[in-house]
């Protein structure tokens, strides 16, 4: 009998993702469910009955590659309205089936063999993987607590003639925290003059706190025009299950990104995404008060905190909170996260995992998109210990 082939791996140091882990792991123990990203209510009822008035109104069919006009037209006028930037619907804005889609599409679209393409520690750790399928070299720029700002001097040193690509994330997961204005123009003055793209994962946009202004790339035009820009509408819509994501880019890049993603996914749900079009278009508000309805939710479940023996220092956007343990364990992060699970029965996710070197940072990362209940829940867990 002949041997079946033997797979010689692209990604043989690549095991399963955290989150996958850390869910699974809170599933067979039967725990409370606060380390993967995701909301346990559901999406706005209007836009449940415009989906499924799509669904049942005989819309079923592919949509077109770049995604159905109207949803692309919303976004365009979102980020107008937000961030005055101007879009070409039809040339400039791409539906994608996740921002994960999209951040592969944008990356595959740019990096070849040899390039460098810098990210910032603790960083989402889908980058990495996709610079290496494309033969390119990830660069990390470590960031530390409590405040995880980035050493833009450090940056300047990693740059070079093969710096192809620098990917930012603000709000910023797993850290919470977010770019001031200060951090756009070092990064304008990181990349002026050089064949540098950017990427950026802004998928929490619209989830930031205490007044702070989202520092989108959109808004500065010398840097859009080397970008693409990432969100997600599952993110906003608490909506994660439909995997509906986008990317806004110049005409140029958008025509690049395109060439991939038509043979990743070709195109997204089509009553999904006509649903979107339409709330969006109708309810800007929802994205316009999302940062006061998860800010009540950081500031709730940081109350519930105040008594438990973990150190607090409120996120500034995303819906995560970073919990440090020095005073409570010597234990490692991704030690002390099974333990709680298996014992406690409260997940939360690990920070060294998105880390190029592990720092031995004493922290873990909470979800609190939950229910007031649940968030109330796992902070009695923690007080407890």
């Amino acid at each position: 009998m002949n041997r079946p082939p033997i797979i010689n791996s692209k990604l043989p140091d690549v095991g399963t993702t955290i989150f996958t882990v850390m869910s699974e792991l809170a599933a067979v123990e039967g725990a409370l469910n606060l380390s993967q990203g995701f909301p346990d209510f559901d999406g706005p009822s209007a836009l449940l009955e415009r989906v499924q008035y799509y669904l049942t109104h005989g819309h079923n069919q592919y949509a077109p590659m770049m995604g159905v006009s109207t949803l692309r037209a919303a976004i365009a006028e979102k980020v107008l309205a937000l961030y005055g930037c101007t879009l070409d619907p039809l040339e400039e804005v791409t539906v994608t089936s996740g921002a994960t889609e999209a951040l592969f599409c944008a990356i595959a679209a740019v990096v070849h063999p040899g390039d460098e393409v810098i990210v910032f520690d603790p960083a989402y750790d889908s980058y990495e993987p996709v610079v290496r399928l494309q033969g390119g070299v990830t660069r990390h720029v470590p960031m530390h607590p409590p405040d995880y700002r980035i050493d833009w001097d450090q940056v300047a040193d990693l740059r070079n003639e093969r710096t192809r690509l620098i990917i930012t994330n603000t709000p910023h997961n797993p850290t919470g925290t977010v770019w001031e204005a200060t951090d756009i123009a070092a990064l304008r003055d990181i990349v002026v003059n050089r064949d540098i793209y950017l990427l950026a994962d802004e998928v929490y946009e619209h989830i930031i706190f205490d007044g702070r202004q989202h520092e989108s790339l959109c808004s500065d035009p010398e840097l859009f025009a080397r970008s693409f820009v990432v969100s997600s509408l599952g993110k906003t819509y608490h909506t994660t299950g439909w995997k509906i994501g986008y990317c806004c880019a110049p005409r140029n890049l958008t025509t690049e990104f395109r060439r991939i993603h038509q043979y990743v996914t070709f195109t997204s749900n089509t009553p999904v995404q006509l649903g979107l079009a339409d709330f969006l278009h109708d309810h800007p508000e929802h994205h316009q008060e999302l940062g006061g309805f998860y800010q009540a939710k950081r500031d709730l479940f940081c109350e519930f905190l105040k008594d438990s023996p973990f150190d607090v220092v409120p996120s500034a956007g995303s819906f995560f909170q970073l919990l440090g343990y020095e005073g409570f364990s010597n234990e490692k992060d991704t030690d002390l996260a099974v333990r709680l699970t298996k014992k406690a029965k409260i997940a939360s996710i690990p920070v060294s995992p998105f880390y190029e070197i592990d720092p031995g940072h004493k922290v873990l990362r909470f979800c609190f998109a939950k229910d007031d209940e649940t968030l109330y829940q796992g902070a009695e867990i923690l007080c407890s210990l």
